[in-house]
């Protein structure tokens, strides 16, 4: 079932207004939807109390005192225009600046429905069936598709940072050390990089079947080897090109922040959850001077990896999506985006490898 029913578009009103005047009381909802909606205040009760057994509202206080507001949960779920939200000035987007805290417990409850978990599951099983069919079949082609999925990997998310290198480009760097004319040598590195990361992956399966503040480093050691940038975890404020939101400054905080996220993704066990939080936290807490967003795609992928399930190339992802919705999570910690485009690269990678 979906993680929250379908709004009536009275029910959508009422969420409007609350999102407004972020905490309100019944009789201020009666004032404003009472006339729009010709309804008595014994209704608008109803509704109220509907939205909030959906988790859709929070209450607190008691008898004349109760007041509601908008549950985090909800929003951290709801879907967002990001056309309309992107096309607004940065100054009027009403981007949370700081480090969210509390994301950490909203990310302990399910984040995919239950449609979604077994529609990831029933493609999974797709990707292992095919898979294991081809390497009884043919060991040769499965090996080409293990380097075809590394070299598209390593080419997207070196893209998604900035690197110039095409496709084409980066298959004769990977496999004839052919460097590009024209480019910087740093763009070839951080390719080689996650060439070398993702071989220690597959090589290693089972090291990432939990995760530990040693093993986030190491993929970040082996992701910026011979790249001029610390290995461990920054002592110095950082910020973010096209947005307000500053993660945390300094490296004590950084290092409860990761504590954090390691215990979390110890109580989360689902692997689809684990790579998903680890997605988006890793890049959200931002706890290396660079390099955090790869460390995050592949680290991801490790898990799913370590856990018999399809990993992501990104291949088909606009880098400009990608970006905006990491964006939209860092201002608003809105996840239906990059959630979107999880689940949708999820379906690609089964659909165009091993198949």
């Amino acid at each position: 079932m979906p993680l929250y029913p379908p709004l009536s578009d009275r029910q959508k009103f009422i969420l409007a207004v609350a999102k407004k005047e972020k905490t309100f009381q019944t009789k201020d909802i009666f004032a404003i939807i009472g006339e729009k909606f010709s309804i008595s205040r014994l209704t608008v009760v109803r509704e109220l109390s509907f939205l909030e057994k959906s988790g859709i509202l929070e209450k607190s206080g008691r008898g004349r005192s109760v007041a509601y507001e908008i549950s985090k949960r909800y929003l951290m779920l709801e879907k967002v225009d990001t056309k309309e939200y992107f096309s607004l000035p940065l100054s009027e987007r009403k981007a949370n600046p700081v480090f969210n805290d509390s994301i950490f417990s909203l990310l302990s409850e399910p984040i995919f429905s239950a449609e979604e978990m077994v529609d990831l599951k029933k493609t999974n099983a797709n990707y292992t069936e095919t898979k294991n069919k081809l390497a009884k079949e043919s060991p040769t082609i499965l090996k080409r598709e293990w380097e075809r999925l590394i070299i598209e990997l390593a080419w997207k998310s070196s893209e998604i940072e900035g690197n110039t290198y095409t496709l084409l480009e980066t298959e004769a760097l990977l496999k004839e050390m052919q460097f590009a004319q024209g480019k910087e040598k740093a763009e070839a590195q951080m390719i080689l990089n996650h060439k070398k990361t993702l071989d220690f992956i597959l090589a290693n399966k089972s090291f990432f079947e939990n995760i530990s503040l040693e093993k986030i480093k190491k993929i970040h050691e082996l992701l910026t080897e011979k790249i001029d940038i610390q290995k461990d975890f920054r002592n110095h404020p950082v910020g973010i090109t096209g947005t307000i939101y500053r993660p945390l400054p300094k490296r004590n905080e950084l290092e409860i922040a990761m504590e954090k996220l390691v215990k979390l993704l110890s109580a989360l066990q689902d692997p689809f959850m684990q790579a998903f939080v680890v997605l988006i936290m890793i890049a959200y807490i931002q706890p290396f001077e660079d390099g955090n967003k790869r460390t995050a795609r592949i680290l991801a992928n490790a898990i799913l990896h370590a856990h018999g399930k399809a990993m992501l190339s990104y291949r088909n992802i606009n880098a400009l999506e990608y970006k905006k919705a990491m964006v939209l999570f860092y201002e608003q910690n809105n996840l239906s985006y990059i959630k979107e485009i999880f689940i949708q690269q999820f379906k690609f990678s089964v659909e165009n490898y091993f198949g």
